[in-house]
């Protein structure tokens, strides 16, 4: 259960930077008590998460386990790519946290439940508790959302300003790709070392910034077009910019 919980709160939490949840909590900061959007984010999370870890741990349960490591693999790496595609709120979710008149804490709880339905954060809940033992998934994953919408909160209610969204993205984006990459080999091959799982996770990541690196302009990621001189800022990208602004 304690490995399953760690594994979880490092996901979740991976998984929720700039996340539109995180941008919801970084608005309601700015307009309810810290106190309050943080206590409503937990009901809200812990009541999504517990149906998350229901499907995923009933669903487990009628797969083989090699199956399952390959199934959880393809969807970290489809995370990962969800995750470098960027996430924003809506107007309809904008203007919830704008100018919601109702009681704060039933505010805040109504509109985390709605964002977190079919959200990439709910999808990999469910994928880790097909594997793992879901209370600690249910726990960690719970912990891991709140740490992470926390630190929006802070940011939003002390400095008011949004984290830096595109090194966030592309090293989330890295990580989910290189989890998913491991349990790919893991699940293929049981047999594998330690070292294998390891290096192939590595060797992803490295081939990940290699492709973000040579892609043309006109084919980056949303979050590196929105801002040219961003992509200048991988390594070895020495013609981003010119080629952004031509």
């Amino acid at each position: 259960m304690l490995a399953a919980l760690l594994l979880s709160f490092g996901v979740i939490f991976i998984a929720e930077l700039g996340d539109k949840s995180q941008l919801m909590a970084m608005m309601f900061a700015l307009r309810y008590r810290w106190w309050v959007v943080l206590g409503a984010i937990t009901v809200a999370t812990t009541a999504v998460h517990v149906l998350s870890v229901a499907i995923g741990h009933f669903v487990g349960a009628a797969l083989p386990t090699g199956l399952l490591g390959i199934i959880a693999g393809l969807m970290f790496v489809f995370f990962g790519l969800w995750t470098l595609r960027g996430d924003s709120l809506t107007d309809e979710e904008r203007t919830r946290a704008q100018r919601a008149s109702a009681p704060a804490f039933f505010v805040v709880t109504s509109a985390f439940m709605l964002a977190e339905l079919g959200d990439k954060t709910m999808l990999a809940t469910i994928t880790l508790a097909a594997d793992n033992d879901w209370v600690g998934v249910w726990i960690g994953s719970t912990l891991g959302m709140v740490a992470a919408d926390g630190l929006a909160i802070l940011v939003g209610a002390v400095l008011g300003k949004r984290l830096p969204e595109r090194t966030i993205q592309i090293g989330a984006a890295a990580l989910f790709i290189a989890f998913g990459v491991a349990m790919l080999v893991e699940g293929s091959v049981p047999t594998a070392p330690v070292a294998v799982i390891v290096g192939s996770a590595v060797a992803a990541v490295a081939v990940f910034a290699l492709v973000l690196r040579i892609l043309p302009a006109r084919l980056r990621p949303a979050v590196l077009r929105a801002q040219p001189d961003a992509a200048a800022d991988l390594p070895g990208d020495r013609t981003s910019t010119s080629a952004g602004t031509s």
